[in-house]
């Protein structure tokens, strides 16, 4: 299938979806939004990468702005103050890199360089400003994105951020484990595992100081809005591993629904596939709904005081986001050089990463 997205360049490019992969409902029902502050975004967020050494120079200058980082978060957060986008770019586009650290550590066997970083990054995140000049550059840049993050609102949003990307980390070295044992998780195992290593909870945070205004807990834990705030993160992770299965089963990966599937619950490739598929519609359907009941409950609490219309907006401008999302993730899945396996030298390393160990011995 053949689509024509909003395009992020210059001239309109259009972007072949394979029939597989393509959900016309994203495509006709999800308009796609990208925030005017893109092009300043995508040249400060390269230019971030480099000054904290985040990836060598030349992949930057060959790699970064075909990885769409900034393109995913200027097409989810579209209402955000420029400084806020900023922020969460950086912050993206370190999780990115920290993801394929995560990847090669795996790979060559690197137990103890993981080790070592799952605790620096625990420490930065309870101490950022204590690890900007961290030697290991992805300590340090960890911190600065999340010294920055810390910045907008209070102290309580800043705790509960922690406390959801501690729960990340440690999640990731489960990944590091079963992938090191070879241990593929159950299917309920692995879906509660990818709300952590998807990061559902960060996400869902950053919507706050991208409309301005922190959440009180009777808001944000409201069923109307979790639903569709989950919904949103589920569609994401679950398109990623329909885009992914082939890649991950030639790369003997054991972190993926479709594998899980196959493994315990005794299907074929195409049976995983169609019930990975199945999921993914049924949540895009499901999220209709409730984000329809999560603007009513916005609604409901504009109760004609100041207060009740700041927080009726700002469930407003989140729910917006959460619908963002889904048009956002899909294309960037078809745009972006992280996924193009294919065009790679060696399927199994990704052209843009480096196999070297890095960091700190």
């Amino acid at each position: 299938m053949q689509a024509l997205p909003r395009s992020t360049t210059s001239t309109q490019t259009v972007v072949v979806v394979p029939p597989s992969l393509a959900l016309p409902v994203i495509e006709s029902a999800f308009p796609r939004q990208l925030h005017p502050y893109w092009p300043r975004l995508q040249e400060k967020t390269r230019l971030w990468l480099l000054e904290n050494r985040l990836m060598p120079p030349a992949k930057v200058r060959e790699y970064a702005d075909g990885l769409c980082y900034t393109d995913l978060m200027a097409g989810y957060y579209t209402s955000a103050p420029d400084e806020v986008l900023q922020a969460i770019a950086d912050y993206s586009a370190w999780f990115f890199v920290w993801d394929d650290r995560h990847d090669r550590d795996i790979v060559h066997g690197r137990a103890g360089d993981w080790r070592r970083l799952r605790h620096r990054l625990h420490a930065a995140l309870d101490a950022p400003r204590h690890h900007q000049h961290h030697p290991d550059p992805l300590v340090a840049g960890f911190a600065d994105s999340v010294l920055r993050l810390y910045g907008f609102l209070s102290p309580a949003w800043n705790q509960r951020f922690a406390r959801h990307f501690h729960a990340v980390i440690e999640a990731y070295d489960r990944e590091f484990r079963n992938r090191t044992e070879g241990y593929i998780p159950g299917v309920e195992e692995y879906l509660a595992l990818r709300r952590l290593t998807f990061a559902h909870w960060i996400w869902t945070d950053l919507l706050e100081p991208s409309a301005g205004c922190e959440l009180p807990d009777a808001v944000r834990k409201n069923p109307a809005y979790r639903r569709a705030a989950l919904l949103s993160q589920e569609f994401a992770a679950w398109y990623n591993d329909l885009c992914s299965l082939p890649k991950e089963i030639a790369g003997d990966e054991v972190h993926n629904l479709g594998i899980s599937l196959i493994t315990h619950r005794g299907m074929t490739l195409e049976e995983a596939v169609d019930d990975v598929r199945r999921r993914v519609e049924e949540c895009i359907g499901d999220f209709i709904g409730a984000e329809q009941d999560a603007l009513r409950f916005a609604r409901e609490i504009d109760d004609g005081t100041v207060r009740g219309k700041e927080l009726s907006t700002a469930v407003q401008t989140c729910v917006g986001h959460m619908r963002n999302w889904f048009s956002s993730v899909y294309w960037f899945h078809h745009e972006s050089g992280r996924y193009m396996v294919d065009s790679w030298d060696d399927r199994s390393t990704p052209p843009y990463v480096t196999n070297e160990a890095a960091g700190e011995k």
